[in-house]
């Protein structure tokens, strides 16, 4: 995908992260830097919260 797509769209997702009052984790920042260099996939983020979040108990809605 394209760097500078990429970059924007997450530019986008965080700014509606901070406006429902959130901020974004280290891991969530570190996972978006690595889709931005081409290193990781979307998928590969999703994958990673789903089996951070059932490995603490928690179901997938």
């Amino acid at each position: 995908m394209n760097e500078m797509f990429v970059t924007k769209a997450w530019a986008y997702a965080i700014g509606l992260i901070k406006v429902a009052g959130l901020e974004p984790t280290e891991d969530f920042k570190k996972y978006i830097e690595l889709e931005k260099q081409g290193k990781a996939t979307t998928e590969d983020l999703k994958r990673y919260l789903d089996k951070k979040y059932k490995a603490k108990g928690e179901t997938n809605t």
